[in-house]
């Protein structure tokens, strides 16, 4: 019989991951991760619910103290990166550090079990002619997650399984109702963890960064306004600045250096080009020489088309035909061929 760990956050999605295996004849065990104290989805009550889903599977279900790993690469990696005016990608960085690592670890080294799964939207493929595993968007659009997926390895797709990547939300709702799940009827989070955990963003971030007064200001320098903390701003936002203009102005760039909010109109705001760092290549070798792919710079962006020009120490320049709006340093690029995950990495810096 095969063996598996399936991470439990206490979610709907994750719970249909553990009862399709276990249905197939998987040997299951469930894994939850404690990530924080308090309230969020993948801790306290999650930890319930997931432990009531186990028992109902009649599997074990284990619990990993990684309360530290996410101090250490999630709360300060997010706090740092505000602090320097730009705006990270949370879900992103854990994935890459905090959960898929640890649950292989654990599952290999604890458990003896070299299989992991989740209930992320997502697919993976074995391309026997380039030896590669290949990371492929989920069949529902609207609930594909291989955006924030882009930063896996090899060795972790070796031994990963996506059982939900081929089925759309509401087959997994069905499913849920038809094995009687008791996360059947859970409501699914809106938010990131550290939201829920403290009521929104700006409470969670005031608990670490001082607010400090500074100015609004459009591209020219006229002062337009007052802003109480740049860490408040990210690029790309329209609503609660607080300025009266002619048309709708949106935060264009963060200067820390000066504590000043720059603002500008929408057509004002596009880029062309910008430089991604810490490039991650996933289904394809890194590349040598320009290649042409579709970007998507936001989770919930349209791909849009964009020449990659290779760059020194894993960093890659993309040049959109057209300008963009909103590309956002700390943020994910993300690179596909279709329905295929090229690679991702973070934006470093848009072109000035």
């Amino acid at each position: 019989m095969d063996k598996v760990v399936v991470g439990l956050s206490g979610g709907v999605d994750s719970s249909v991951a553990a009862a399709t295996l276990h249905h197939q004849g998987y040997h299951v065990e469930g894994l939850t991760l404690w990530l924080m104290k308090g309230k969020g989805q993948c801790c306290s009550e999650g930890m319930v619910d997931a432990a009531s889903i186990c028992e109902q599977l009649e599997i074990p279900h284990h619990v990993v103290d990684t309360r530290d790993l996410f101090q250490t690469h999630i709360i300060d990696y997010v706090i740092s990166g505000y602090e320097d005016g730009v705006t990270p990608l949370p879900c992103s960085q854990c994935n890459r550090t905090v959960k898929f690592p640890p649950m292989l670890a654990y599952a290999k080294e604890t458990l003896g079990i070299d299989k992991i799964a989740t209930g992320h939207y997502a697919r993976i493929q074995y391309d026997s002619k380039g030896d590669r595993f290949q990371l492929l968007k989920a069949v529902d659009d609207n609930k594909d997650q291989s955006y924030f997926l882009y930063d896996l390895t090899q060795e972790l797709l070796a031994h990963l399984i996506f059982p939900l990547g081929n089925q759309t939300k509401t087959q997994t709702r069905e499913m849920a109702s038809k094995f009687n799940l008791s996360t059947a009827e859970k409501p699914e989070s809106q938010d990131l963890c550290l939201i829920e955990a403290h009521g929104s963003m700006k409470d969670f971030l005031d608990q670490y960064i001082k607010p400090k007064q500074g100015e609004i200001v459009d591209l020219r320098g006229n002062i337009l306004g007052e802003h109480d903390g740049v860490h408040h701003y990210t690029i790309g936002q329209r609503k609660g600045l607080g300025v009266a203009y002619s048309e709708p102005l949106y935060v264009v760039k963060l200067d820390t250096v000066m504590n000043r909010v720059i603002v500008a109109t929408r057509d004002e705001g596009g880029k062309k080009e910008c430089t991604v760092a810490r490039m991650n290549w996933v289904s394809i070798a890194q590349p040598s020489a320009p290649i042409q792919a579709e970007a998507k710079i936001r989770y919930r962006s349209t791909p849009e088309s964009v020449n990659v020009v290779p760059l020194d120490n894993d960093r890659v320049k993309l040049i959109f035909p057209e300008p963009q709006f909103g590309i956002t340093p700390g943020q994910a690029a993300v690179l596909y061929h279709g329905d295929m995950l090229l690679g991702g990495g973070i934006i470093e810096k848009d072109s000035e």
